[in-house]
């Protein structure tokens, strides 16, 4: 969080110095305020940007890279009957993925879970429950919410994951406290294909393609109907351009 104590510092005394001008000099009370504005605004972008590595250290690609190496990460699952058919398509390319689980997901649905991982995929923790409010939560839930899904992934494939996705890909300084125990590895993007929101799976796509790069790692979900169109007509464009589909580990041994 050293980014995030850096700019609450220099905002704290900021503050203080232009609070300093208006006993001593007058100046405007508004003055006072910028600091304050100015610390929401880059906080709320370092949180919603794992890139800046605002409050913890993520991997969003591997620069430099000497291979054509690219990683597919699906967040959400396992879905019974979406992932499934990924799978499929991923097989026909001989192409490797990564799958982000929920906690619950896996409890609801273990063989899926047991099933990417039999066809060579790697798996990763998305959170317990991935609720709408779970950035809010204290370090002690975090930890909660962590623990008990490796647990889950344990039960089931017989070893948890260090690999670990936030929930809406937000941190939070509780998030980095807890991950500071946990010693996971945090895994981010850097082509995001906002499939949960845009409806018009040939506009996803062209997104995608129009990012992909040597190390990228790109988001996508198997828990919507479009991935399936939208994976296939990805991995066709991978082969033509000879990038290799592989799993985040794989990725990191490149570093």
């Amino acid at each position: 969080m050293i980014k995030f104590k850096i700019i609450t510092t220099v905002s704290i005394v900021a503050m203080l110095v232009l609070l300093a001008g208006n006993v001593y000099f007058n100046s405007p009370w508004f003055w006072i305020l910028l600091p304050i504005i100015a610390w929401l605004l880059v906080t709320s972008v370092g949180s919603l940007s794992m890139s800046y590595n605002y409050f913890l250290t993520s991997i969003t690609a591997i620069d430099a890279i000497p291979s054509k190496k690219i990683a597919l990460t699906f967040d959400d699952g396992p879905h019974p009957e979406l992932t499934y058919p990924i799978l499929d398509v991923l097989d026909r390319f001989n192409a490797k993925a990564t799958f982000f689980c929920i906690g619950k997901q896996i409890e609801k649905h273990p063989e899926v879970l047991k099933e990417i991982v039999t066809r060579g995929h790697s798996i990763g923790n998305h959170s317990y429950s991935h609720s709408n409010f779970i950035d809010f939560s204290s370090q002690l839930k975090w930890l909660e919410e962590i623990r008990n899904t490796d647990s889950v992934i344990e039960k089931v494939i017989g070893k948890p994951s260090k690999l670990f996705r936030p929930p809406f890909g937000v941190t939070t300084p509780n998030l980095a406290k807890a991950l500071k125990e946990t010693k996971h590895n945090v895994i981010g993007w850097n082509n995001r294909s906002f499939d949960t929101v845009l409806k018009n799976r040939t506009l996803v796509l062209k997104r995608i393609i129009k990012h992909i790069s040597p190390g990228g790692i790109i988001l996508l979900h198997d828990t919507q109907p479009n991935t399936l169109y939208i994976l296939e007509h990805l991995l066709l464009y991978l082969k033509q351009h000879q990038f290799e589909a592989v799993t985040i580990n794989n990725l990191l041994n490149e570093i």
